[in-house]
């Protein structure tokens, strides 16, 4: 409904009252009920999934589609960027937020910072998806009671073409609320524990959970050494626990994310079960290190399996682990994926331990032999030396080239010695084009950065604690934070009016009238940024 349409509709509904209504503005109430769009998570997470499966298919027309987000720890910073990324692009259009398991239990959790292995209370997981959308809700309130002021001085300025303008725009707006990519780490429990916790992050408003082949107990950091991954039956319930919760919850276009760790896990918990030969339990235990034993050789805690007629002792450590062979973790990899293509997944999320898009369009090529439209969403991750990376990668393509690459010591390129030469902007180049390359590539749909604000917050940080507490004192805020803030016109240089002061003045005075006492007066230091 447009908004004079609303506003009209409201005015019936108000005289219908016969006067005992008459307190009430039909325009305020039209004003209120645009800047409060979606009124349940639920509602979030239906218009998002279709964002994003609208998106899928554009990609899959087109690799040029890609979409791409950044992870958040506070809904203040992904308000932030989409603030941003409104201000500067115009739209929203294929960008998204991530919310990282990581930064959760490094910086939300009740028990101080943790390491990311799924110890931080599961709740603060819904939780932040909650507080995301409320202050992207709140960015929406912000930006339309703007767009009503400027309405108010059109009418009063008796300009009719700016205000049918500006009631165009209105109608017209585009919501600061985008689809989250929500880490639900490998489900924190059992399948019903997913399912569980599923429904409370789809009722916050998420419509992609990311879930891992680690097991719940033993889980690691995707690029931490220690991983440990679980037979394709105990990941296939979880995924199908994800995507009852989306059906019962009327998401019925809710997107599943699977993640396979198993290029940098060499460990299982358990030997799957298998009834015959070649069906999927035994295909992952045909990947595990075994002996070919005898009978008499059997200690009495030893586990046995038959592979090809042979009696098969898969190798155990002290930790009641079994690992596997060297060397199969990208053939894990595959199986991994078209497994859950083929179980109701919707995009796969391969770790890698390096940014190499030929290693990616490797496994890629050999998955979308048996599903041709698999595509993955990538970690461009900060636990990459990117930098060092493709500094390398250019130096072994020149080397293979024949080109000279005396001039370089292969294993220091992360020298500041190397910066501003004719490797190093090579590398940078092709850091650029990581993504539209692994696009094109190596069907990579979505790329996100887990923890960028993670690391911004600490250099920023240590940039103005070093200025301020030295000798540039308050000039190292002002020169460096405000002013730059007033020059980039970025929003919070008004925090008040960033914290929903102005909201708070127009409910005043729908509420009171010309009794309301607003903040926003003559004496309310934020005019002195109206004219910058």
């Amino acid at each position: 409904m447009s908004y004079t349409a609303d506003m009209t509709a409201m005015t019936d509904l108000i005289k219908s009252y016969d006067g005992t209504w008459d307190g009430i503005n039909a325009e305020n109430v039209a004003r209120m009920r645009a800047q409060n769009r979606f009124k349940t998570g639920l509602d979030i997470a239906r218009y998002t999934a279709k964002i994003m499966r609208e998106d899928m298919a554009a990609y899959d027309a087109d690799p040029a589609n890609y979409t791409q987000s950044l992870g958040c720890w506070h809904g203040f910073i992904g308000q932030q960027k989409m603030i941003s990324i409104k201000k500067h692009f115009g739209d929203t259009k294929r960008r998204y937020l991530y919310l990282s398991g990581w930064m959760v239990a490094a910086l939300r959790s009740e028990f101080g910072p943790l390491p990311d292995q799924s110890m931080h209370e599961k709740t603060s997981v819904p939780a932040l998806i909650e507080e995301l959308y409320t202050f992207l809700r709140q960015a929406d309130a912000r930006e339309l009671g703007m767009m009503f002021r400027e309405i108010d001085d059109a009418r009063a300025a008796g300009d009719t073409a700016k205000e049918t303008e500006l009631l165009g725009a209105v109608d017209n707006y585009q919501t600061h609320v985008v689809p989250i990519i929500a880490d639900i780490d490998a489900g924190f429990g059992n399948a019903e524990a997913t399912y569980l916790l599923a429904k409370k992050m789809i009722e916050a408003g998420a419509c992609a959970l990311q879930i891992e082949n680690q097991v719940s107990d033993e889980k690691q950091c995707g690029h931490q050494d220690g991983k440990v991954t679980v037979p394709h039956e105990d990941f296939i319930a979880k995924v199908r626990a994800c995507r009852y919760a989306f059906l019962e919850l009327g998401v019925e276009d809710g997107i599943v994310v699977t993640r396979t760790d198993s290029l940098g896990a060499g460990l299982t918990k358990q030997i799957a079960y298998s009834q015959t030969p070649g069906d999927l339990g035994d295909q992952y235990n045909a990947f595990l290190d075994c002996d070919e034993v005898t009978a008499d050789e059997l200690a009495p805690s030893d586990v046995v399996i038959k592979q090809d007629g042979k009696l098969m002792r898969p190798k155990r450590l002290p930790s009641n682990l079994f690992q596997f062979k060297q060397g199969t973790g990208v053939d894990r990899v595959v199986l991994d994926c078209v497994t859950s293509l083929q179980n109701g997944a919707d995009l796969l999320w391969i770790e890698t331990e390096k940014p190499h898009v030929e290693q990616i369009a490797e496994m890629v090529d050999r998955i979308r032999d048996v599903i041709p439209n698999a595509k993955l969403v990538y970690n461009n991750s900060p636990s990459f030396n990117w930098t060092l990376n493709f500094r390398q990668q250019v130096y072994d393509a020149w080397a293979e080239e024949g080109k000279d690459v005396s001039a370089y010591d292969r294993d220091k390129l992360m020298s500041v010695d190397y910066d501003g030469t004719e490797l190093s902007a090579a590398a940078d180049e092709k850091i650029r084009t990581f993504q539209a390359d692994g696009s094109k590539r190596a069907g990579i749909f979505h790329h996100l950065i887990t923890l960028p604000t993670y690391h911004t917050a600490a250099l920023s940080t240590d940039n103005l604690a070093k200025r301020y507490f030295g000798d540039d004192a308050m000039l190292g805020y002002v020169k460096n934070v405000q002013r730059e803030e007033i020059r980039q016109s970025i929003a919070c240089v008004k925090h008040q009016n960033m914290a929903g002061s102005d909201i708070g003045d127009d409910h005043k005075e729908y509420f009171a009238g010309d009794a309301a006492l607003k903040a926003g007066g003559k004496d309310n230091t934020m005019n002195q940024f109206a004219a910058e």
